[in-house]
């Protein structure tokens, strides 16, 4: 079953963000597949010009944006939408587009905050930044020192990985590792605690983007400071910049009267997501809100410590932030000439523009409902941020691929919306091989359901338990917050519709008895999906 959730859609969205910007503007790509077309050259632009940032195209740029972000908005159908421009150390430009809620039609203004997503990681990496630069961690600590439970499989890189490590994604658990597990219900400690049943590639060899190892890192560096890292982000960042509007708990996000709600696809039609987002278990690594006014404040913050003129600020210093901006992991190796790499470093993307200009960047999607993007020219001064409140399509990224073209070339140089939307709005549609298909006719029949009923059990996962309700079956995995009704198939294959972060509206699962075996394909995609009967 092809999985397209949180991590996998952020992923997703990553590597289409590497492969057709060049800037690696994406959250992180965990491969590079090259595009076809007649055209060289239209994965990453050709470098032919030199990109020169000036006050006039910045201004050009900034005029341009309205117009194009309505034209955007129209085409895509995305309810809401935010922007800010920072240049030269302030805030160029700020404005909100659409509405919060299709149901409210309150409208989007420069205060409305939106869940951020991925973008939380970069955000977050600021936070560990800070502590590095007091001397409470170095980028080098090893994770088990203030987080002696966490463990993974082999324990030689149990002992030797360290929150640098987790932050470039090269400890090598699988990509997302752990999010299946979010989706079942478990809480942050579970989910950490259940790592090291999961298979490890290579370490510091093998790139695969996720959420639970930046949470791991995080909460070690937390625990380190003697402070939830909820609390922590506030004292240390939020606080000190007057990032007012800006949380690393959902319960604010909700508690806010300016809320820009999760939107997703029903069909062909935008609807408020039946379920927002809470992302508390991995909040280090996806559950940030913010609103657009306190995003520009943060990445004025960050330009300033990483720009020529680099210098210290009530946050970090340029010493602590370098690592994290500078390449340590290959995120999207180039497989054709034409095409630049892209990397990874502590929480950001790092790379180069087809004008020859460092990028630093991110991007968040939620499936649920959200799609932001930051691009940043550090040695320019020049930031953009876009906030969106609808499942990522790609409209962030166009919106900032297109301000970033005409800041550094004049000219637009690639229809950005055509790409993006094209790689990544797929990402939405329903997952399962039963998708779309009806049952045989001449299916067989299942056994008496008393056969089934009873627990199995996995040591990733936990224990499911089919029961017979009435004259059918419920399965439930996990902690228990999460019950699927099944409904027969043939013979002892059953399916159910799963709806989550790594599910959307129309996918179909699978369960099959076997034997003694009950394999569930939703959690299957590697290999990890198979429950033993106990007893």
């Amino acid at each position: 079953m092809r999985r397209r959730g949180t991590m996998a859609f952020g992923a997703l969205v990553a590597t289409a963000a590497v492969l057709l910007s060049g800037c690696t503007m994406g959250a992180a790509a965990p491969s590079a597949t090259p595009l076809s077309t007649d055209r060289p050259g239209y994965g990453n632009p050709p470098a032919d010009a030199l990109a020169e940032v000036t006050d006039e195209r910045v201004k050009a740029a900034i005029d341009a944006i309205p117009g194009r972000i309505d034209e955007l908005l129209e085409t895509s159908g995305v309810p809401g939408l935010a922007i800010a421009v920072v240049y030269d150390g302030e805030t160029a430009y700020a404005d909100g587009f659409g509405v919060r809620n299709l149901d409210t039609e309150e409208p989007v203004d420069t205060d409305t905050v939106f869940q951020i997503a991925s973008m939380s990681k970069s955000v977050g990496a600021t936070v560990v930044a800070h502590e590095v630069a007091e001397g409470v961690v170095s980028w080098d600590t090893p994770v088990v020192e203030h987080l002696p439970e966490f463990a993974l499989a082999d324990p030689w890189v149990t002992e030797h990985v360290t929150i640098g490590d987790l932050y470039a994604h090269r400890s090598g658990l699988y990509k997302h590792a752990g999010d299946e597990l979010e989706d079942l219900g478990y809480d942050r400690a579970e989910v950490l605690q259940r790592l090291r049943y999961t298979p490890l590639s290579p370490f510091r060899s093998t790139y695969a983007y996720g959420n639970y190892d930046i949470t791991a890192a995080a909460q070690s560096v937390a625990n380190a400071a003697g402070a939830d890292w909820a609390d922590l982000s506030e004292q240390v960042l939020y606080e000190p910049l007057g990032m007012s509007a800006t949380s690393s708990r959902f319960d604010d996000f909700m508690a806010s009267k300016d809320r820009a709600d999760g939107h997703i696809l029903d069909g062909d039609e935008w609807i408020v997501t039946p379920s927002q987002r809470q992302p508390d278990a991995q909040s280090p690594a996806g559950g940030v809100s913010s609103s657009i006014s306190d995003m520009a404040t943060w990445l004025s913050m960050v330009l300033a410590a990483s720009g020529p003129d680099a210098a210290a600020n009530e946050v970090l210093t340029p010493e602590a932030l370098l690592p994290a901006i500078t390449a340590q992991s290959v995120a999207g190796p180039a497989q054709l000439g034409y095409q630049r790499s892209g990397f990874y470093g502590h929480g950001f993307n790092v790379g180069t523009t087809a004008g020859g200009l460092a990028s630093v960047s991110h991007s968040g999607a939620f499936a649920l409902g959200t799609g932001t993007t930051f691009s940043s020219l550090p040695e320019a001064g020049l930031g953009v941020v876009v906030l969106t409140n609808g499942s990522a399509n790609g409209l962030a990224e166009s919106v900032a691929a297109d301000f970033m073209d005409l800041a550094q070339f004049g000219e637009i140089r690639q229809d950005w919306w055509q790409l993006y939307s094209g790689q990544l709005g797929p990402l939405g549609d329903p997952v399962g091989e039963l998708v779309g298909q009806s049952p045989p006719a001449d299916a067989a029949p299942a056994r008496p359901l008393a056969d089934y009923a009873g627990d199995y059990a996995n040591e990733y996962f936990g224990t499911a338990r089919v029961s017979v309700v009435g004259d059918s079956l419920e399965l439930t995995v996990g902690p228990g917050t999460v019950v699927w009704p099944l409904e027969h198939w043939d013979g002892d294959v059953f399916v159910f519709e799963p709806f989550s972060e790594n599910a959307p509206l129309g996918s179909v699962s699978q369960a099959t008895f076997d034997g003694g075996n009950l394999v569930i394909e939703l959690l299957d995609e590697h290999q990890l999906g198979t429950f033993t009967r106990a007893g």
